[in-house]
């Protein structure tokens, strides 16, 4: 049986919120130390997997969204097959590029991203029928993969990137006319996937990423796009604002969870702000193809060198909270 999130509703939700009471101390973190790494999130996450939909998961889909633990354990990451012209930054930070998740070392690398992704195919529509929303990539984890793969709390981080695509996906959308009201329902959903993923045992350490300035992407910078850039500025902004009070709150409610954040808005900006000092001659086209001067890879995804970097500063971040 497929366990969906609706059954907080009921009971899941006041159980834990009444057992984080009884388990109020942190775990241990440190990075170093840290072997099992969760990754939830959309285009800029995926990395591709032997058994995924090709160019958008590591495993599955919506249409085939079970799996057995044979064929999750014997998967198999497909190096340089990412939204880049090779790695992202998941991979430079775990260091795990190819081959079985289980014999990447010292990080393992377990990646339910699916490229495409929105929060919630209930409240956006889903890009392909294939496409499995961030909703769906939890109900997939928690119904067939956390009973097999490890996540002990001082071994396990897991990583939510999420918002690209719902807030670029909702640009021009006229049924909208209160965004703060949408993107508070939006959190309400994308923080009920994330207490469904707790309460089945993916504690440890959270780590929350915010959405960079899409806005700056090669698709919105012609002078014909000047109102859309702007109204996806504005869609960022707030997304943003709303998902760091819910962060906050996340965090108030579990005290026996360690929960990290990382601005990459504000990190993309420095960057393009700044584009000769990391090496970048080209931070307005694209190039689809091998070249470390251009920031982006195509209209809407950055190039692995943005990815390296990344991933270096969030890793950073990682050791800053080391104990």
């Amino acid at each position: 049986m497929i366990v969906t999130p609706i059954l907080l509703l009921t009971f899941g939700y006041v159980a834990l919120r009444v057992g984080a009471a009884y388990a109020s101390v942190k775990p241990h973190f440190n990075w170093h130390t840290t072997k099992y790494v969760y990754a939830f999130g959309d285009s800029y996450t995926f990395v591709q997997g032997t058994k995924g939909h090709a160019n958008f998961s590591f495993i599955g889909d919506a249409l085939q969204p079970s799996f057995s633990p044979h064929d999750l354990l014997s998967d198999e990451i497909i190096p340089r097959n990412t939204s880049s012209d090779g790695s992202n930054w998941i991979e430079f930070l775990t260091g795990c590029f190819e081959g079985l998740p289980s014999e990447c070392s010292p990080h393992q690398l377990w990646n339910f991203a699916f490229a495409g992704a929105d929060i919630d195919a209930k409240i956006l529509p889903r890009h392909h029928d294939f496409t499995l929303s961030l909703v769906d990539e939890v109900t997939q984890w928690v119904s067939y993969a956390s009973h097999v793969i490890p996540h002990p709390p001082e071994e396990t981080i897991t990583f939510w990137w999420i918002g690209i695509n719902d807030t670029g996906d909702t640009v021009g959308n006229s049924t909208i006319t209160d965004f703060e009201a949408f993107w508070n329902k939006e959190m309400t959903s994308f923080f009920m996937a994330v207490e469904f993923a707790v309460t089945r045992g993916l504690g440890g350490t959270h780590f929350f990423i915010n959405v960079p300035p899409e806005h700056r992407s090669p698709n919105f910078l012609s002078s014909s796009n000047a109102a859309r850039a702007s109204k996806l500025k504005a869609n960022i902004e707030l997304y943003n604002s709303i998902l760091n009070q819910y962060v906050l709150a996340f965090q108030d409610r579990h005290k026996n969870i360690n929960v990290l954040s990382f601005d990459a808005y504000k990190w993309f900006g420095e960057i393009l702000d700044n584009a000769d000092r990391f090496g970048f001659k080209n931070t307005t086209g694209f190039c689809e193809c091998d070249d470390d001067t251009f920031f982006w890879f195509n209209s809407g995804h950055p190039t692995e060198h943005v990815h390296r970097l990344l991933a270096g500063a969030i890793e950073e971040e990682l050791l800053k909270a080391s104990r």
